[in-house]
């Protein structure tokens, strides 16, 4: 049974990410963008002249999976849930930062658990805050163990309106393996054997490129490519994505944020929204 005293009482040692253009231009790869050689915009992220950093790259700096024998648990039965930025300015390119993580919350909710593990990025020399970035694990069958389930959460309200913008984003058949360069070696989105035996019939694409998709299209339907303009991004996993297929995402412009969601297939596969700066 899970341990929430346990997980709650996890910290990760202090970790020092040094990152290049290299590592930045691989990720905006990894989240499709260069998908055409003759979109001026989108080469801005994957070429080093006027290089600019994907927003969402901060999900994989610092990335360490040594805290993962500590919880105890049994890593076939967890899956992404949400993934949450706030950002304190805008990414550079590169950079020498210090990673903060733990776990700040395991909720009960019967049929399993969530448990939430935060990051805070800091510039090493300034101490300047960078962002902090907060993911949500579901951990199939680990629920019951307080007296009662956690309530569910109060969700967004969608629009009733047609979307104010659209966006078909091709996913590439080795997505995943470009993606899981940047950190993330789970062998579940490598690996058919490893896919099979955590119940997916093939290797699919990791949540956090999705995630890293969805920052795409509100860069390119509402930001003019500016990635100062994301001030926060939050999105819900709602079903796997698995390399090749298209993701639809429908965007509504509301006052100070973009909400959006994607299908696949037909198949809602993410959900939330997008915090903009002035």
């Amino acid at each position: 049974m899970l341990d929430p005293e346990r997980l709650l009482k996890l910290r990760l040692a202090k970790r020092r990410c040094r990152y290049d253009e290299r590592d930045t231009m691989l990720y905006a790869l990894g989240v499709g963008f260069g998908s055409d050689p003759m979109d001026l915009e989108e080469l801005r992220f994957v070429y080093e002249d006027g290089l600019k950093a994907v927003p969402t790259q901060v999900t994989v700096l610092g990335w360490d999976r040594s805290w993962v024998a500590a919880t105890g648990l049994d890593w076939r039965q967890v899956v992404p849930g949400e993934q949450r930025i706030q950002m304190g300015r805008a990414l550079r390119p590169t950079g020498d930062l210090i990673v903060e993580s733990h776990v700040t919350e395991v909720l009960d909710k019967g049929s399993g658990a969530i448990f939430r593990v935060e990051s805070r990025l800091t510039e090493s020399n300034s101490k300047a805050w960078i962002c902090t970035s907060t993911t949500s694990f579901f951990v199939r069958g680990a629920g019951g163990f307080s007296a009662a389930p956690a309530p569910s959460e109060q969700r967004r309200r969608w629009p009733t309106r047609s979307p104010d913008a659209f966006g078909a984003m091709q996913t590439w058949p080795h997505q995943a393996l470009l993606y899981r360069l940047s950190g993330d070696r789970n062998p579940h989105h490598a690996w058919p054997p490893a896919a099979r035996a955590g119940g997916f019939p093939r290797p699919l694409l990791h949540g956090l490129s999705t995630f890293g998709f969805a920052c795409r299209s509100v860069l390119r339907a509402f930001c003019a490519y500016d990635p100062a303009r994301i001030a926060g991004l939050e999105a819900r996993f709602l079903a796997p994505v698995f390399p090749g297929q298209v993701i639809r995402f429908e965007l509504w412009r509301e006052e100070g944020e973009v909400l959006f969601r994607g299908t696949c297939d037909d198949r809602r596969v993410i959900a939330g929204w997008a915090q903009l700066s002035s």
